[in-house]
């Protein structure tokens, strides 16, 4: 790939003269959506509401210029937050800045190597497994700031949130009442807006209703705390090789993530909006930029956000200029509001997230994948099931492999062998020929079964294989037809082929079908021509020694 087409172009500008004040309406709203959500994902990552919003500020507005699609808004993310949330535990927060520079070098390492397409590997019941796994660990995540319970550290999160429910029972304080009030008030706010008008910023009116009505009752509440009134200033992360390696497993989770996050959300915002063809390499690098400038500026590695994205394109947005407006936002709160902000109560920012993580979980899709088939049903919940136990990207590598082992399996079982009758006027001898069609495809999860359904026939001097119609042909299929060849002339039977392709004739040469032939001769492109040499064959069988030479 051309390295240039990896940086902004001048096409970008091309819709904004008839686009900018739809961009600017729509960049407005997704950042006010955006806010709240900043806020939430950065105290549920462990490094702090400050991080998550220098993030959504710088990460959005980097993504914004150098990414691959017109209309993404990039920040932090839910599922950023549960693959930091550990690695915090783990290494501490100092560690989540040098993190996101090594996870962006490595997303801008794949954009080169041309790894962006992938994402068209991952079947439907993955993604939607996926993504309703990381809803539930959401949810989870933010019982212990729900309940006012020191969440567990080192934990799962079922198992931290159980705690959680066990601690508060025994013990309820005055600070747990009030944090489930406040969790009450912002889930009805947020549920009651979206039965209003969807174009109502139900969890930015929430979270200002709950922190008004905490400072009036001087609520004992846990709050943000002091946030910066400006940017940080830049800061090259202190990196030696040996904290490099240390944290080099988690760098490659971290980029994974982000790349499979963002490529999904371009994926789904490509058919929400016609807005160009939306371009992954180039994506990458926007989003391995996006995360080395956040860490610089001290902030959490970014993603591209579907419900973010979501809203940029129901609200209009049909240039860069949208997600460009929803950072500047952002920015302006940075420098005007800081101290208003500091007081919004960490229960008012799970109450929003718990009330997101409900909405990511698609009932619509998880019912169409139910009625499918039993393979995608089994690939939706294993993923789901992985993902909160164990590892999102697990999850996903599972997923995808089970999905495989069906695809695979229904290949395999639409493969085979099937013995037809030898076209034309049946004359004496014609029982003694087995003509088969191989379909379908000759490879590693079908060969043994085509194998053993000609091997079964028995009474037959000549076998003629009709390959014409054989889509795919791999080495263990090659190397398995090569074993029915010696096979069947070990057992006198003459082998003839008709019809190979050009494209699996060397792949048999070389894995020895035609040197398993009795004779170079035995391929033909006609079929009438193979059954007429077979006639022969058994011809002769009849009255000459086998040993009569072709």
């Amino acid at each position: 790939m051309r390295f240039g087409a990896l940086l902004p172009q001048r096409a970008d500008l091309d819709p904004l003269p008839g686009s900018w004040r739809g961009d600017v309406v729509a960049g407005l709203t997704v950042g006010i959506v955006a806010l709240p959500l900043a806020l939430a994902f950065g105290v549920s990552s462990g490094v702090g509401a400050a991080a998550g919003l220098v993030t959504a500020v710088v990460a959005g507005f980097v993504a914004a210029v150098f990414g691959g699609s017109h209309i993404q808004v990039s920040g932090p993310t839910g599922a950023m937050a549960v693959v930091l949330a550990p690695i915090v535990a783990i290494y501490g927060a100092g560690s989540v800045a040098l993190i996101a520079v090594m996870a962006g070098l490595i997303l801008i390492a794949a954009a080169l190597l041309s790894l962006g397409r992938t994402i068209n590997f991952i079947p439907w019941p993955v993604i939607e497994g996926f993504t309703t796994g990381i809803a539930i660990i959401i949810f989870l995540q933010q019982v212990p700031a729900a309940l006012d319970v020191p969440a567990a550290v080192g934990r799962n999160a079922a198992s931290a949130a159980w705690q959680a429910v066990r601690d508060a029972a025994e013990a309820p304080t005055a600070g747990t009442w009030w944090s489930l009030g406040a969790v009450a008030v912002v889930a009805t706010i947020m549920v009651a807006s979206r039965r209003v008008h969807r174009s109502i910023p139900g969890s930015l009116v929430a979270i200002i209703v709950a922190s008004a009505l905490a400072e009036v009752f001087d609520a004992p509440l846990t709050r943000i705390g002091s946030l910066p009134d400006s940017l940080p200033a830049p800061n090259v992360p202190t990196a030696d090789l040996g904290a490099m390696s240390t944290l080099f497993g988690a760098a490659l989770t971290v980029a994974a993530l982000a790349g499979i996050e963002s490529l999904l959300s371009v994926k789904v915002a490509s058919t929400m909006s016609d807005t160009g063809i939306p371009q992954p390499d180039r994506e990458l690098v926007g989003q391995g930029l996006a995360s080395i400038a956040a860490g610089l500026f001290g902030g959490m590695p970014a993603t591209g956000a579907i419900a973010r994205t979501a809203v940029n394109i129901n609200a209009g947005a049909r240039s860069r200029l949208a997600a460009i407006v929803h950072a500047a936002l952002l920015l302006a709160v940075v420098y005007l509001l800081a101290p208003m902000v500091s007081r919004i109560p960490l229960a008012a920012l799970s109450g929003v997230l718990m009330i997101v993580a409900i909405q990511m979980v698609d009932l619509g899709a998880a019912r169409a994948i139910a009625a499918s088939t039993k393979s995608g049903s089994l690939t939706y919940l294993v993923t789901a099931m992985v993902t909160v136990a164990f590892d999102l990207i697990e999850a996903v590598e599972i997923g995808v492999v089970i999905a495989a082992f069906f695809a695979l399996r229904a290949v395999a079982m639409t493969s085979g062998a099937h013995r037809e009758q030898i076209p034309g006027v049946a004359r004496a001898g014609d029982e003694r020929i087995g003509l088969f069609r191989l379909n379908g495809s000759m490879f590693f999860g079908a060969a043994d079964r085509v194998l053993d359904d000609v091997l079964a026939i028995d009474g037959i001097d000549v076998v003629i294989l009709r390959m014409s119609q054989l889509t795919l042909l791999d080495a263990t299929g090659a190397r398995k037809l090569g074993e029915l060849v010696a096979t069947l002339e070990r057992r006198g039977v003459t082998v003839l082929i008709k019809g190979i392709q050009d494209e699996h004739l060397k792949l048999a040469s070389t894995t020895g079908v035609i040197g398993s032939l009795r004779h170079a001769n035995h391929l033909f492109d006609d079929l009438e021509r193979a059954i007429t040499h077979a006639r022969s064959h058994v011809s002769r069988a009849s009255g000459l020694p086998r040993s009569v030479p072709d």
